[in-house]
């Protein structure tokens, strides 16, 4: 899996996720949507469309599994502090551009501050929206 930057003006930046992170709700979501209602007679309304984007992506390495380094932590969180940027999330070979919901990380080890350094080991929790 892997997450890639590209800011106006400059080279695409890639940083290579790892292939342990969990697909959480990968089929929690289906781009088919069917609502129902009644009309005022007691008619059926059925109304069916196809949704054009926003499937949730939930990665999650809290199960101990995916280890990121602290320093991946800092780049990734400067990433997410761009407000409405789109990323191109790579996840089993299919690239996705996806909106940054939510990033959160925390020490495989609990250790004191002076111990913290750019190689502490995180484990990572990641959500997107597919657009």
């Amino acid at each position: 899996m892997a997450l890639t930057y590209t800011a106006p003006g400059s080279a695409p930046v890639t940083i290579d996720l790892g292939e342990r992170l969990l697909w959480t709700d990968e089929y929690d979501w289906s781009a088919a949507e069917t609502e129902t209602a009644y009309s005022t007679t007691g008619a059926l309304l059925v109304d069916c469309a196809t949704r054009q984007a926003g499937r949730p992506i939930s990665l999650d390495g809290q199960t101990g599994q995916a280890w990121i380094t602290r320093a991946m932590c800092d780049q990734l969180r400067t990433w997410k502090a761009r407000p409405g940027a789109v990323f191109a999330l790579t996840v089993r070979g299919s690239a996705r551009n996806v909106l940054w919901l939510e990033f959160s990380a925390r020490p495989v080890w609990a250790l004191i501050d002076s111990e913290h350094t750019p190689e502490l080991a995180y484990l990572p929790m990641f959500k997107f929206l597919e657009v």
